[in-house]
């Protein structure tokens, strides 16, 4: 089971690499296939909307057929298939096309491993070993930096694609052979999606897993590339070393937040005030982040670090599930989560465009405040729900 885990944190891995690695090949990727700011804030929304759409079939499946089958198989036909449709991609159609195939192939793994945490492993540890997790795979944004600028230097970001392509199928063939699926719960047969909607608790932590994510993934993801360049001048490979250091905020945010929950004993109002932090250095991008490209990757550095409160969040909601409900719960509240972020991203490409001709930082400001009025929204409603602990 142990190799299993660590077989799907490579495979998250490469889910987190695949959601941030557009920003960091922008620039060739605008000089051969012409595709723009605002076609990467597509191809970013539509990984996050494929993504997110699958968490309802992903659970199901997590629940009847078990996390080793729905893990290997679809990141084998979406993983390696999306990756080779984009490195022979010759239009943006073609790479909106394979991104979504992608954000289906990963979009069971970080479920498989807690749906194995949920129903193997002390429910007083979930949070930590959900962050854990996420901890681990945040490295795939570190080889969405700087190592994947020096790819496309080095070879190409064509043949990087196809690398990637071998290895999401041997990662899914290792799953395959390595996890070993946990005992169904005695009523997993009964109840359904419906009966997890029907849990009041969920309405009120779904506006923060709806809006908690979108900064740092929709920002590292697609909008931080074009900011830098364009903004401030920087090259591909500084824009590469600046996702790097933005890389590393989220990974120390993620481990920071596991055992919080546990130390104060509670698990809303450590989100809460990891997302009141995460709000101000918006502000700050948003007010200041034209004036240096030093102030704005402290910025950016804020936000991945304060905005990774995703792990709490899934085991606040977590607390509520009965156990034959963990499968769609987590899975639920994974697609709000990603369906936020590619929703959001979809907003933020017109109104980027609506600036445009105005002052060359207006339309990226435009769209750090309305990440910011996302955040506020969903802070308020979050703000009167029902707290829990293990």
């Amino acid at each position: 089971m142990y190799l299993g885990l660590l077989l799907l944190a490579l495979a998250y891995v490469l889910s987190q690499f695949f959601r941030a690695f557009l920003a960091v090949i922008s620039v060739p990727l605008e000089t051969e296939l012409g595709i723009g700011a605002e076609a990467l804030a597509t191809a970013s929304g539509l990984w996050f909307i494929s993504f997110a759409a699958m968490q309802i079939p992903v659970g199901w499946s997590l629940d009847t057929l078990g996390p080793k089958r729905t893990a290997s198989v679809l990141l084998l036909v979406g993983g390696t298939g999306g990756s080779l449709l984009f490195a022979v991609a010759t239009s943006a159609f073609h790479v909106n096309i394979a991104m979504m195939l992608i954000g289906a192939g990963c979009a069971p793994v970080l479920m498989a491993a807690y749906y194995i945490f949920a129903r193997e492993f002390p429910p007083i540890q979930f949070a930590t070993l959900a962050a854990s997790m996420i901890g681990v795979g945040t490295f795939g944004n570190l080889l969405a930096s700087y190592p994947m600028a020096f790819a496309e230097t080095m070879i190409g970001w064509r043949a990087t694609m196809v690398c990637l392509a071998v290895l999401c199928a041997i990662i899914a063939v290792g799953v395959q052979v390595t996890v070993k699926d946990p005992k169904k719960a005695v009523s997993e047969t009964k109840g359904s999606l419906l009966d997890v909607l029907r849990i009041p608790a969920l309405w009120l932590i779904a506006p923060i897993a709806i809006v908690g994510y979108v900064p740092a993934a929709a920002i590292r993801g697609a909008w931080m590339g074009p900011y830098l360049n364009e903004v401030h001048g920087l090259s591909s490979s500084e824009i590469g070393t600046a996702a790097l250091i933005m890389g590393i905020a989220m990974i120390g945010g993620v481990f920071l937040y596991g055992p919080l929950d546990r130390w104060f004993g509670t698990r809303k109002w450590v989100v809460f005030g990891g997302n009141i932090l995460t709000l101000s250095c918006l502000l700050g991008l948003y007010g200041f982040g034209a004036s240096s490209y030093i102030v704005t990757i402290i910025m950016l550095c804020g936000v991945g670090f304060f905005g990774a409160t995703f792990p709490v969040v899934i085991a606040h909601g977590k607390g509520f599930f009965p156990a034959h409900l963990t499968g769609r719960g987590v899975t639920l509240l994974n697609m709000f989560s990603i369906g936020g972020v590619g929703l959001a991203q979809m907003v933020a490409r017109p109104l980027h465009d609506s600036y445009q001709g105005t002052d060359i930082a207006a339309p990226f400001a435009a769209v750090f405040l309305l990440f910011a009025v996302m955040l506020i929204t969903g802070l308020s409603l979050y703000l009167f729900s029902q707290d829990n602990t293990d």
